[in-house]
């Protein structure tokens, strides 16, 4: 969001935009930082600027743009509506184009009727409150609303807050997913304001770190390069773009059969450009590489048409004389206003403007930038030239034309290239509309139509898609002729041409569609067309001039002819290498001799011919063959593998399906699916990757020969050439096999995956005794299959088995093989290699020996199965890792490892699953080792693969929580990552994906402990915003979950983004990053250093202000503040050292006994209150004094990197982790930022919760070894008397009650197995110390807050439960439980019902509780009671059968609806008013059916209510009386006695407790 900042002023931003962040005011930055003269400088309203973008990051849209926080009328906002009415209007109704409607914005906002400007604003305003619904829109309105959208920014109508969420907007539509409709939002509005750009270098550079960047049209990819450097670029290119907005407009327009009305800018020119550039591109200036190369990342360009061929083309002529720039931009505006009512007008204008000599310029320009990719203005721009009346300047058209079009026949026909077939269509269009439409021929010598087609028949389909599509816009134009319209003989015979090839069986679809549309547009039937035999005509074929590109490959040869051989040296160089013949090269390898564990396979195959003349003069050029063909396999193997794999895959997989449907047998049809995806595979990858690959080749020895020789000769240059050609030829064949076998080796275990499901079908029905066969194929095979084709019950038949086993023998690009038994993904003979013995080996070493031992282990039984062969693959990269020993080695071993971890399923063998898991786990921490790679290194190359991966697996939580706990991931950018991935709800796999790992990660809390809620910060957020938006539809479970994490981790937590929490939990991210800049962490020194001093110094001043000023200079001086990094930074490294300052403090105790404690920790104190003293200086002193906001940032962001500090600490050195210095960093800064001081005063209520925040974060179950710490902090006086008694309603209750439940939920497991260690009995005194505390001064807390801590008290714990239970509220005054007579029900309290302040129900199952609901009401439904014991266990095991808090949240919620229910029938509870309801029957019914375990949870359940006089403590002693009454065994009554002996300890407690209140006890 602050984009637009460091756009306008780039050195001011980097200053300030870390306090803006922070909400920094901007008049107190200026005036207490000292930058009064840099501001002098500059524009004071780009400041207000500055600050105005982060107030924005919270605030919606009326508070962040005050003029849209108006109130208008009905009638100004009609007014408004209407004109967006008109926009979108077609006649007969008003419309107004979007150029008006931006006129007219801009009068009204200049305006100075009061009316017009809030007019101006209200359709500002609705414009932009309408973003939401955009992806609503029809394609043609959502156009409109882009090119107005855009134009705005392009007029300046918006300035400050308004441009800035303007700019934000189409940022966010350009990075929704290419191609969707938002995409095509943002991209036609960036267009509109594309001159606008190089005022906003900023954010260009985050338009061009967009993913798909590279898919944005040409012309925008320069604006937006060229702006990052502030600058137009030097050709402003006057592109177009397509979309299916444009389209539709375009189409609305056509049916509507307007006038011709001048193309608007921002209207695409009424259909396909957006583009209002007014200055022409200067072709001679424009260069673009015309080599062809292979584009992994590049998608074929289907969405936008650009004339890059054309004027790559043009830059190879002679120059044309070019008008002044002023010049080219009137012919623009002429062009771009053109229309049927001012055709005249204009053509006046272009006379006046353009002299003679500059004709032959606006003729290319006409047909390039105009003709070419604007086919609806076709008729206008021919009506144009009738009307200009200039015959020498229709012949320069004409010639332009021409020429173009042989530029588009001739140029490189990739498949892909829909651009160029466009253009080309395009030109054919016109050129049959000024040629043939007008009664004037195409000439033999300017254009052999027939013969052109004849020779794309000849070299391929790849040249008919281009020709046929051309030929057919040719003629299309003859109809309006009255010389060339049929029956004329010229164009009978082209058609007759047509229709001959209409008859070839193998023709494209779309090729015989368009010549069927040609034929209905001329009004002739194909079949009355008389075809002759001119395909088949041989010698005319041998005879042909050429007029298009040399033939490739695959072309089409006519029958018996003899292929046609050509020469392509007068295209470029470069292609002259790729003229092979047609035949494919024989193959020369086998398929075992090629290794693809690592490039070094290549190695030992490469052939280098002594013969070659380079070599003989440059015997030392020779080592640079081996990194080219490297370097090019490197480059293509990933695409072509996966392109490779996902067509075979589907062919592959439909194929097998359909054939082994009846077979019972998964291995035949395992064997059978492999030996057809590898053959697919490698024909696959053959034909994709051997022409870029022998161009690669080439392109990578002749730039590695020119790097060697510096200064070559022409004989030198011809030399290389020829070295270059010849070494490509020689081992294309190799590096086409290496990248074949790569494919091959990937494909195995992606169609295993594939078929995992029909393997597990059939194992299942072997294991019912029955023979496996789909019902669905049987059926449809008897009924409609012939007898000798129809497949059989059973095995396949031996003929289709044969059919397999010549795929595995025939492997294309490979020799034949008879062996069919070597299964993919095994070295045909282990690697030998002479071993080092450095400390990289070593951990292979004892990687490969731990490996063979697992591998070992494993049954005879299991040792095809294919996880085990997977573990032998693995092995087999670890050797492979072992020779290399390269990065690139180690991080295919890794990515292996990975996809391995990921691709486990836990329907395999228990055993086996576990020893593959440990054994990937054993391999990815072997390369994280120190020695090795590194965790930094390895863990982000690991979160890499799990970011990166498939989809079929990326969402394995067990491996991904495996990962987790065994620290291999890279928490903050996996939780980005799997936030962005849900895509706000829509993809429902990631939502289920990311509730499993919250879940398991933050709520089961299983052995995960160094993982917090930090960690996993926008994954929650983005939950809890799809929770919150789903209305009622949200996931199943998602809504009791948020409600878990929320009771866990949101008692205090305000999750807007850029709010406090959103700062703590940066800060907490930031603290793990440690590629700091060079010379900041000794700068840092530094200036601590200098902090300290000054702090310690005399003439500090008062509270160390002067110190303070001086040292804020020191900062800026050394740059410190210019970004918000930096200053984080600086923070983190100031808290790490004065924290490493603590320990080797501590350590000299440690080597010296003897030394003064005191005096060590005085050491310790001496920097650690300065630091703490220089946060709270700058908290207080951050902003305005009013501004609570930037403060309360600031503190939280600096405690969220002391907390990071901390965790880190505590994770890496362990046992070895000392408390003191983060104690005292808290202790101090929490009583400086509690003085009595106005300022701090004001946002004290915020500081404490950033507190609770920062304790919550570090509670003992994440940070156990600051737990005695933690505990001192948060029952520190003032802290404990700030969050109970002066913050006001109490609003501190609930966030203190959170930490005591952290407290109480780490004691629980040692307190419910007795395990009281030393350590643990002092924990535990502390505790029952504060509780104490608690009891004496706020007794009113503990009773509001009795359920939630009882709930997580285990029940064995009856002293630390009874301390909870016997508080009673200060003014009430206890009865005396032994007085004589004592009746309960007399009590005025009795009938008082108590404040419980936890929500119980919200551990309740939604069902569960419905059907709980239910029963209260009418009994129903009857299996309740049946099935509520089983609904309440949740296992078998001993003293944890039971869900407590399940049990405990029944009882309370049964017993308070009982009350209710009493005092409706107006009653009060009795034992005669509790028996005979549902409420009673439930309890009845625990009490007998549970077991002794289950019954003394419920009757514990019962006893945690009995408390002081209340109406809960009423009704459950009636109900414990009553079953004691009614209970049917003794077990019953002895454990209701048991308890009521607890209950009385509570009385005596809360007896001593009053005493104690009064003042006549012992304290």
């Amino acid at each position: 969001m602050l984009v637009l900042c460091s756009m306008l002023y780039p050195s001011l931003f980097a200053f300030i935009w870390f306090r803006c962040q922070l909400r920094l005011a901007w008049v107190a930055v200026a005036d207490y930082l000292q930058i009064s003269e840099e501001v002098k400088r500059r524009d004071i309203d780009c400041l207000k600027l500055i600050v105005t973008y982060c107030l924005f990051l919270t605030a919606d849209l009326s508070q962040v743009w005050p003029e849209a926080n108006q109130n208008f009328s009905k009638e100004i906002d009609d007014e408004a509506n209407s004109y967006f009415q008109r926009i979108y209007n077609h006649p007969p109704h008003p419309t107004m184009s979007v150029d008006e409607v931006l006129e007219m914005l801009q009068r009204f906002k200049d305006s100075n009727i009061k009316r017009e400007r809030e007019v101006f604003n209200c359709m500002l305003r609705n414009l932009f409150e309408e973003y939401r619904f955009f992806p609503q829109y029809p394609d043609k309105e959502l156009h409109i609303t882009a090119c107005l959208f855009g134009g705005i920014i392009e007029k300046g109508l918006v300035t400050y807050m308004a441009l800035g969420l303007a700019l934000r907007y189409v940022l966010e539509a350009l990075r929704k997913p290419f191609a969707s409709k938002m995409y095509y939002f943002g991209i036609a509005a960036l267009d509109r304001f594309k001159n606008r750009l190089k005022d906003y270098p900023q954010y260009c550079q985050h338009l061009a770190s967009i993913s798909h960047f590279i898919q944005f049209p040409h012309h925008l990819q320069e604006y937006i390069e060229y702006g990052q450097q502030s600058r137009d670029p030097p050709v402003k290119m006057q592109g177009s773009i397509t979309t299916p907005g444009s389209i539709a407009l375009a189409q609305a327009q056509a049916q509507a059969q307007v006038p011709a009305k001048a193309p608007l800018a921002g209207q695409v020119s009424t259909i396909v450009t957006t583009s209002t550039t007014t200055t022409v591109a200067k072709t001679i200036t424009i260069t673009r590489p015309t080599g062809v190369s292979f584009k992994k990342d590049v998608p074929p360009s289907i969405n936008t048409t650009n004339i890059d061929t054309l004027l790559v083309a043009t830059d190879q002529t002679e120059r044309i004389v070019e008008p002044p720039e002023n010049v080219q931009e009137k012919i623009a505006f002429i062009f771009n206003n053109l229309s049927q009512s001012n055709m005249t007008q204009k053509v006046e204008e272009l006379k006046e403007t353009v002299k003679e000599e500059f004709m032959p310029w606006v003729s290319q320009y006409l047909v390039m930038k105009r003709v070419s990719i604007e086919p609806n203005f076709h008729s206008l721009y021919s009506n144009f030239l009738d009307t200009l009346k200039n015959p020498e300047f229709n012949k320069m058209v004409l010639n332009e034309t021409y020429r173009n079009i042989k530029v588009l026949l001739t140029s490189d026909k990739a498949a892909a290239n829909f651009s160029d077939r466009s253009l080309l269509k395009n030109l054919g269009h016109w050129l049959g509309m000024i040629t043939l439409a007008k009664n004037k021929p195409i000439l033999h010598t300017d254009l052999d139509v027939k013969s052109l087609l004849l020779e794309a028949y000849v070299k391929g389909q790849q040249e008919l898609l281009y020709v046929v599509p051309f030929v057919a816009k040719v003629l299309e134009s003859s109809v309006r002729s009255v010389v060339f319209r049929p029956p004329n003989p010229w164009t009978m015979a082209i058609m007759n041409v047509l229709a001959e090839l209409h008859q070839e069986h193998d023709l494209k679809l779309n090729l015989k569609f368009e010549i069927e549309v040609l034929c209905k547009n001329l009004a002739l039937d194909i079949n009355e067309l008389k075809p002759g035999s001119l395909l088949k005509d041989k010698d005319r074929l041998k005879n042909l001039d050429e007029q298009l590109s040399a033939p490739k490959k695959d072309v089409k040869q006519p029958e018996e002819l003899p292929p046609i051989t050509t020469t392509t040296a007068s295209t470029t160089p470069a292609t002259s290498t790729t003229c092979t013949a047609t035949v494919p090269p024989q193959p020369q390898y086998s398929y075992h001799d090629i290794n693809v564990y690592s490039l070094g396979g290549l190695a030992p195959h490469i052939t280098l011919n002594p013969t070659i003349p380079l070599f003989q003069a440059h015997p030392q050029l020779k080592q640079c063959v081996r990194q080219a063909i490297e370097r090019a396999v490197q480059e293509l193997v990933h695409p072509v593998v996966d392109r490779s794999i996902k067509i075979a895959m589907t062919t592959c997989e439909q194929i097998v399906r359909k054939d082994f449907a009846l077979d019972s047998e998964e291995s035949r049809m395992r064997v059978a699916a492999h030996h057809m995806m590898r053959n697919l595979t490698a024909g696959m990858a053959m034909i994709t990757c051997r022409e870029p690959l022998l161009m690669s080749i080439a392109t990578n020895l002749k730039n590695s020969f020119a790097t060697a020789l510096r200064a070559a000769s022409p004989q030198q240059r011809d030399m290389m050439e020829q070295a270059a050609a010849q070494l490509a030829q020689d081992n294309c064949e190799l590096a086409c096999c290496f990248i074949q076998k790569t494919a091959v080796e990937k494909a195995g275990p992606e169609m295993d995956k594939r078929l995992a499901t029909e393997f597990e079908l059939r194992k299942h029905a072997r294991q019912e005794g029955r023979r496996y066969c789909d019902p669905v194929v049987l059926t449809y095979q008897a009924e409609r299959m012939p007898e000798q084709i129809r497949l059989k019950v059973g095995g396949v038949d031996p003929k289709q088995l044969a059919v397999y086993e010549e795929f595995a023998r025939n492997v294309p690009g490979f020799l034949p093989t008879n062996d069919l038994t070597q299964p993919t993904g095994f070295l045909a003979q282990p690697m030998k290699q002479a071993w080092a013995t450095d400390d990289v080996a070593q951990i292979y070493d004892k990687c490969m020996t731990e490996l063979e031992q697992h591998l070992q282990s494993i049954p005879h039984t299991l040792a095809m199965n294919p996880q085990a062969q997977a573990l032998r693959s693995l092995l087999e990269a670890v050797v492979v890792a072992r020779n290399s020993r390269d990065a690139i080695a180690a991080l295919g071993l890794l990515q292996k490892a990975v996809e391995g971890l990921l691709d486990a399923t836990s329907g395999a063998d228990a055993d086996l699953l576990l020893r593959y898991r440990e054994c990937h786990l054993l391999v990815l921490k072997a390369l994280q080792d120190g020695r090795a790679y590194g965790s930094p290194w390895c863990n982000k190359q690991i979160t890499r693969c799990l970011i990166e991966c498939r989809d079929e697996y990326k969402y394995n939580v067990e491996a991904v929580e495996l990962l987790i706990r065994n620290h291999l991931v890279n928490m903050q950018q996996y939780d980005l990552h799997l936030a962005q991935s849900m895509e706000n709800g829509l993809n429902y796999m990631a939502v289920a994906f990311a509730m499993q790992l919250v879940k398991i990660l933050l709520v089961d809390e299983r052995s995960v402990a160094h993982v917090t809620e930090a960690d996993l910060f926008h994954t929650i957020e983005t939950l809890m915003r799809i929770n919150a938006h789903s209305r009622g539809n949200a996931p199943e479970g998602l809504p009791q979950l948020m409600e878990v994490v929320r009771s866990n981790y949101e008692a205090m937590i305000d999750r807007a983004h850029g709010g406090p929490n959103f700062m703590m939990h940066s800060g907490i991210s930031q603290a793990s990053e440690y590629d700091d800049p060079p010379g900041l962490r000794e700068k840092a020194e530094y200036l601590l250093r200098e902090w300290v001093n000054l702090y310690h110094s005399a003439a500090a001043g008062r509270d160390s202000t002067k110190a303070f000023s001086a040292f804020v200079g020191q900062m800026h001086q050394q740059g410190i503040l210019k970004t918000d990094d930096l200053i984080t930074r600086f923070f983190r490294l100031c808290t790490e050292m004065c924290v490493e300052i603590s320990y080797r403090a501590q350590a000299e105790q440690q080597h010296n006994p003897a030394a003064n404690p005191t005096m060590i920790r005085a050491k310790c104190y001496h920097n650690l209150d300065a630091f703490v003293r220089l946060i709270a200086l700058l908290v207080k002193h951050s902003g305005e004094a009013t501004n609570t906001v930037t403060k309360i940032n600031l503190l939280n962001k600096v405690l969220g990197i002391v907390v990071g500090v901390l965790l880190q600490d505590h994770e890496v050195r362990q046992g070895e982790f000392q408390q003191l210095p983060y104690h005292r960093i808290f202790i101090m800064l929490l009583l400086e930022l509690n003085a009595p001081e106005h300022v701090l005063e004001t946002i004290n209520f915020q500081t404490l919760t950033a507190f609770c925040n920062t304790f919550h974060i570090l509670r003992p179950t994440k940070a156990p070894g600051f737990v005695y710490a933690w505990l001192e902090l948060i029952s520190h006086r003032i802290f404990i008397a700030r969050m109970l008694a002066h913050t006001p309603q109490q609003k501190g209750w609930p966030m203190y009650a959170q930490l005591l439940i952290d407290l109480f939920k780490y004691l629980a497991p040692f307190l419910r197995n007795v395990e009281l260690t030393k350590p643990m009995q002092i924990l535990y005194k502390g505790t029952l110390r504060v509780l104490l505390v608690l009891l004496h001064d706020f007794p009113e807390f503990l009773c509001d807050y009795h359920y939630g801590f009882c709930d997580v008290i285990p029940p064995n714990c009856i002293q630390l439960r009874n301390l909870i239970l016997s508080a009673f509220p200060r003014n009430m005054r206890l009865p005396d439980p032994f007085t004589p007579n004592l009746k309960v029900d007399m009590l005025s309290e009795i009938n008082i019902a108590p404040r419980i302040l936890t929500n119980f129900t919200g551990v309740m199952p939604p069902q569960f509780k419905k059907d709980l609901d239910s029963y209260l009401k009418t009994r129903s439904p009857v299996t309740f009671l049946s099935d509520l014991r089983s609904n309440l266990q949740v296992s078998n095991e001993p003293g944890n059968r039971y869900n407590i808090q399940l049990i405990n949240a029944l009882v309370l919620y049964v017993g308070t609806q009982a009350i209710a229910h009493i005092h409706n029938k107006g009653s009060t509870p009795s034992m005669s008013t509790i028996t005979h309801s549902a409420h009673m029957d439930i309890f009845q019914n625990l009490a007998v059916d549970l077991d002794t375990e289950g019954r003394y949870l419920f009757l514990n359940a019962i006893a945690n209510q009995l408390r002081y006089p209340n109406s809960h403590t009423h009704y459950f002693s009636c109900t414990m009386l009553y079953l004691f009454a009614e209970a049917n065994t003794e077990a019953i009554q002895e454990q209701i006695t048991r308890l009521f002996q607890s209950v009385a300890q509570c009385c005596m407690g809360q007896k001593q407790a009053q005493q104690v209140m009064e003042g006549t006890g012992a304290s």
